[in-house]
């Protein structure tokens, strides 16, 4: 259950920067619903536009492909624990053609890489090969 009383897209005297942004994320995701996370940000107007306009700005084809994009941000919901990430981004990947079988090798790297990760620092080790930097 949510911490806030979510913010109904036909709710009575809606903020105008609120429904600006419902509008836009309905258009840029050619939807006819806002998703829940929107809807709670949207109880702080400035903060849901912030959100908002950082993730169009991020969330776009560049050097890195939607797919990628999608499954990184995945890879830090499972590690962060936040099902309602975990469930929007599975879903991304899914309608970007990720099959069962990928998922399944994601799952695998994230899981692999969070133990890896934590014995690093358990280990208190030094780090002896660096990226190249020039």
């Amino acid at each position: 259950m949510s911490t806030v009383r979510l913010v109904e897209e036909n709710a009575k005297g809606l903020n105008p920067k609120v429904k600006a942004v419902y509008d836009d994320i309905k258009a840029v995701k050619k939807t006819d619903r806002v998703s829940n996370i929107w809807r709670a940000l949207a109880t702080n107007p400035d903060h849901l536009e912030l959100c908002w306009t950082r993730l169009k700005a991020i969330m776009q084809p560049g050097k890195v492909d939607m797919l990628t994009k999608e499954i990184i941000a995945l890879a830090v919901s499972v590690t962060n624990g936040c099902s309602y990430c975990i469930n929007s981004h599975t879903a991304a990947v899914q309608k970007l053609g990720l099959d069962n079988e990928a998922l399944g090798e994601v799952l695998a790297v994230v899981g692999l890489f969070n133990q890896m990760n934590r014995l690093a620092d358990a280990y208190q080790i030094e780090p002896d090969i660096r990226p190249d930097v020039s």
